[in-house]
């Protein structure tokens, strides 16, 4: 439940100092279990910053967020490391997430292949990756201090075992989604445009993943611009312009409501 959330915060501004911004004000709603629920509006108008505060990672200056369970916000969960392969970033992701090695060991070829990544499911590794070759296995000492253990399945030259400064954005945004989504059931999961990424069979394979998590009584939370994926996943959506509550209801009510507002600049309407 969000009760009268203010966020502001301050930013540099040239020669004149410093200016406060407003991004998020006097929001209220009330999210249910079960819930999937799409986050619009227009650039800058407070999405990701409300997503940030339920997570607990952004403080409010005033009004209260009360959740049940841990909320995860996708990608920052995660904290993926550039210079290590994409196996041994399931580990650590894995490990950031509170699990134990026993679990990523068991969740791991889920994850891979909720991700994709062997089934060249994106447009390749990145056009101009930084010099330097695959991230080498771990070795048995690096094991004793309890250092992050490689699995011998992965096949050189396949995409995990090449380092994650390597990857295209896509193909690194759904890693992150696979490890945040796969690793384990949450509460309440936020997601900020991860659907955007990799190609049709990814975007159904996240939908009927936001499913399983509903059916288990979770909450998910999803910003996308594309508004195909806010109608496929949500039942029901926020508008949010200049950081004010415009509009709270069906997902495609609220979808139309806000393309009728950007084709013809009209006001938005008031809740």
């Amino acid at each position: 439940m969000a009760d009268r959330v203010h966020i502001a915060y301050t930013v540099p501004d040239g020669l004149r100092g410093n200016r406060r911004v407003h991004a998020v004000k006097d929001v209220r709603f009330v999210a249910r279990r079960g819930e999937a629920i799409g986050l619009i509006g227009s650039n800058g108008s407070g999405k990701s910053t409300l997503l940030k505060a339920i997570a607990g990672l952004q403080p409010v200056e005033s009004g209260t967020i009360h959740t049940q369970g841990r909320p995860a916000l996708l990608g920052v969960d995660a904290a993926l490391m550039g210079d290590l392969s994409g196996e041994r970033n399931v580990i650590l992701g894995g490990l950031a997430m509170g699990m134990t090695r026993s679990e990523i060991t068991g969740r791991y070829d889920d994850i891979v292949a909720f991700s994709g990544l062997e089934e060249g499911l994106d447009e390749g590794l990145d056009d101009h990756p930084a010099a330097g070759p695959a991230a080498p296995p771990a070795g048995p000492a690096a094991r004793r201090r309890g250092g992050l253990s490689p699995r011998p399945s992965t096949a050189p030259g396949s995409p995990l075992s090449r380092p994650l400064r390597t990857y295209s954005s896509g193909m690194s945004a759904r890693l992150r989604f696979a490890i945040s989504a796969t690793a384990r059931s949450h509460d309440v999961l936020l997601i900020d445009e991860a659907l955007a990424t990799g190609d049709a069979r990814f975007r159904r394979r996240s939908r009927r993943r936001i499913d399983e998590l509903r059916a288990a009584a979770g909450t998910v939370f999803l910003v996308a611009h594309a508004h195909a994926a806010i109608r496929e996943t949500c039942d029901r959506a926020l508008w949010l312009e200049a950081g004010t509550l415009r509009m709270d209801g069906p997902a495609d009510e609220v979808v139309a409501a806000y393309e009728e507002f950007t084709r013809t600049g009209a006001t938005p309407p008031s809740r």
